[in-house]
């Protein structure tokens, strides 16, 4: 990892790893919330139990604030599972009409929460694309 990208990661892995543990202690009402949400966007996600998708949701949100925070996991890779993750939540977003306003992208009230996340994208991408990684793309 280079200096230059250790503010970057550092936030975005705090925040990220955060959110994961608090998930983890969630109860039967934040399971049901959020599974509710997801699994409108998802139907696959249907036949999960809420508590068990709050528990996968959590290890997901660990592992991908871990990567980020991990400075022998390259800029590449670590970008990979945060433009994953957050390729996912914004997916949902586009997906559930009450996050957005009507007839566009701009997000409703309910939705600046998921809408936020954008920032995510752009550092995912940010990092994938790092031209000071070994095995990132060649820039222009």
């Amino acid at each position: 990892m280079k200096l230059r990208n250790l503010p970057t990661r550092l936030a975005t892995g705090a925040f990220i790893l955060h959110a994961g543990l608090g998930k983890w202690r969630g109860g039967p009402e934040q399971a049901a919330g959020v599974h509710g949400m997801a699994s409108n966007a998802y139907p696959l996600l249907k036949a999960v139990q809420p508590p068990k998708f709050l528990k996968a949701l959590s290890v997901g949100e660990v592992i991908t604030g871990a990567l980020l925070l991990a400075p022998f996991v390259s800029n590449r890779n670590a970008g990979l599972g945060l433009t994953a993750f957050s390729g996912g939540l914004l997916t949902m977003y586009a997906r559930t009409p009450t996050l957005r306003e009507p007839g566009s992208i701009w997000p409703s009230q309910q939705g600046i929460a998921v809408a936020k996340d954008v920032w995510m994208l752009g550092i995912g991408l940010g990092l994938l694309l790092d031209p000071s990684d070994p095995g990132s793309p060649p820039t222009p």
